[in-house]
């Protein structure tokens, strides 16, 4: 099978391909894994235009002026001329794009979109998605949950026609914890990790104000917290410097670049999260690749990336009482164990070699199926 992967989307702030194919790499691994059975090609739009193969995938780049088209004839003619089986589509917030693809391609190939967490539209533009939905013959949605929104009002009007599969992974993989910890200078028992924005989706407030009651019944916690936006960070300070146990268990470790995070994630024993909502959660799939425990608020991404129940604890967002509740509730785990459920639930679940192997079952479902049995 020869698979087309697409956007409608420019990142004109990139002009290196092999810079730009690092930044994406928690995609670019499901495409690798895809390789290895078929002729993938995947056309990028950075500020570059020319080729370039990696790990057995074409990368096509074209530069594009800006950072949407809404009527993009050159993307299209080169699809056409690649001769596809499959395209796949990130997003569908370019309805109209779609269903000028399709009128291309005609109606042997088909149309995959892959959810990136973006909502359904509602007037002339849900309408036009309504129209895109029957040129499109399966959806990707990291969780069936996210995807109920978007039969609710026929946006997708056959629920049939969605699968299960999350859009990205994680590049990293478990490492000797005592060595780990011991390049960081980090110490603490046990290890807890945060990494989000200081803001009020990501909840640190809560995560901090919780942590600060469970030193209490475990002062030898450590709670280590990365972020890369500084919003709420005089607020933490202020919990923080209001509470002697706090200032030394709470460590603002601050900016760290995504290439250094593996000893971070490889040092710490659980991974809490108080977000209110996440389209993936790339940071906790990061975080699960290297046995860290999920510590993580009952939203449909953690949801699906947990189980639910088969490693961690959820706790209901915002609720700095449930939280403590499953703080304490480590204190009584087998780490060995509960390490071991987390690795075995990323390999089945959430790995690039799982992720490819849906693709896989789903490439083999929809193109078994005639045209006449797709409409």
């Amino acid at each position: 099978m020869r698979l087309i992967f697409t956007s409608y989307v420019s990142t004109n702030e990139f002009d290196d391909p092999v810079q730009w194919l690092k930044r994406i790499e928690g995609f670019t691994g499901i495409l690798d894994r895809l390789a290895l059975s078929h002729d993938v090609i995947s056309i990028e739009r950075i500020n570059y235009e020319g080729m370039h193969k990696q790990n057995g995938v074409q990368y096509i780049f074209l530069r594009q002026r800006h950072k949407t088209i809404r009527f993009p004839l050159r993307m299209h003619r080169l699809i056409k001329k690649l001769r596809p089986d499959i395209v796949f589509v990130n997003g569908f917030i370019f309805p109209l794009q779609i269903i000028q693809l399709k009128w291309k391609l005609g109606k042997k190939v088909r149309i995959v979109v892959i959810n990136q967490a973006e909502k359904p539209f509602v007037g002339v533009k849900g309408f036009l998605q309504k129209l895109a939905d029957h040129y499109v013959d399966a959806y990707l949605f990291a969780s069936m949950e996210f995807a109920e929104m978007w039969t609710r009002n026929a946006n997708i009007s056959d629920p049939a026609k969605i699968h299960e599969v999350l859009h990205g992974s994680s590049v990293f993989s478990p490492e000797n914890r005592d060595n780990a910890r011991s390049a960081l200078s980090v110490t603490g028992s046990p290890i807890f990790l945060w990494v989000g924005r200081l803001d009020a989706n990501k909840d640190p407030l809560t995560v901090v104000k919780a942590f600060t009651q469970f030193l209490k019944q475990r002062a030898s916690a450590k709670l280590y917290m990365i972020y890369h936006t500084e919003g709420l960070l005089n607020e933490i300070r202020r919990l923080i410097n209001n509470d002697d146990m706090a200032a030394r268990a709470i460590i603002l470790v601050g900016k760290v670049s995504h290439s250094e995070l593996q000893p971070w994630y490889n040092s710490a024993d659980f991974i809490i999260s108080g977000s209110h909502y996440e389209g993936g959660g790339i940071a906790v799939c990061e975080a699960l690749s290297c046995g860290c425990i999920p510590l993580l608020t009952d939203i449909i991404a953690f949801r699906k990336m947990t189980g639910p129940g088969k490693c961690g604890i959820l706790y209901q967002p915002g609720n700095e009482s449930e939280l403590l509740n499953a703080l304490l509730k480590t204190m009584t785990m087998n780490l060995g164990q509960e390490r071991e459920n987390v690795l075995r639930q990323f390999a089945e679940e959430l790995s690039f070699d799982a992720i490819a192997n849906k693709i896989n079952k789903l490439i083999a479902g929809i193109t078994s199926q005639t045209y006449d049995e797709r409409q």
